[in-house]
């Protein structure tokens, strides 16, 4: 069983490699989310949501001594920054912008911020009740986690229909699917959403 990020972070902080490794790692799933709803906005079809997740990751790793914090909320946000930064580079280097734009960064920082607090509105939605796993974790993290869990086409569905918020007929074009077996995909990928957050109720 892992342990609570608090303990990891602490971990880590005493020189635990593996302590970060597994730290880093819960977080995984969210970053990748993250990750995804900024570049469909930009870099849609170019960029690899989970390669820009690994250089965050090796960035975090390299920059870990300079973390201040010693909570989980801390951490996340350290890490979104870190993202927002990857993803800067990404923006520059594909429409050919020079150097480094603090203001970009800072834009892309806030639709991060954001999109996670959109996260953590949609799992406080689709719980049937407040949780203590969910008490004790980020909201944003702990669905991200879920929504990883659903099969594929449900996890697309509400990524695109509640996230990107894509009309219903657009997600049909997107997915290949007819309106109406999207509308069932994601009425079954909430139920699912429900009955997970129900477990720890």
């Amino acid at each position: 069983m892992t342990a609570p990020a608090e303990q990891l972070i602490a971990d880590a902080k005493q020189g635990g490699d593996r302590a970060l490794g597994d730290l880093l790692d819960l977080y995984r799933n969210y970053l990748r989310l993250l990750a995804r709803l900024e570049i469909g906005q930009r870099l849609q079809g170019k960029v690899d949501p989970s390669d820009v997740v690994q250089e965050t990751f090796l960035e975090a790793h390299r920059h870990f001594p300079g973390f201040e914090g010693a909570k989980e909320p801390q951490f996340v946000q350290w890490l979104r920054k870190i993202l927002a930064g990857r993803v800067a580079h990404l923006v520059r280097h594909y429409f050919g912008t020079q150097g480094r734009d603090i203001r970009l960064e800072e834009q892309i920082a806030a639709n991060l911020d954001r999109s996670s607090h959109r996260l953590g509105r949609e799992l406080a939605a689709n719980a049937t009740s407040p949780s203590g796993q969910a008490a004790a974790r980020e909201h944003a993290v702990l669905l991200a986690d879920a929504l990883r869990q659903l099969p594929p086409d449900y996890r697309e569905a509400i990524i695109l229909r509640n996230f990107e918020q894509m009309r219903f007929q657009d997600i049909a074009t997107r997915m290949g699917k007819s309106q109406d077996s999207v509308e069932k995909l994601w009425l079954r990928a909430l139920i699912r959403l429900k009955q997970h957050f129900g477990e720890f109720a």
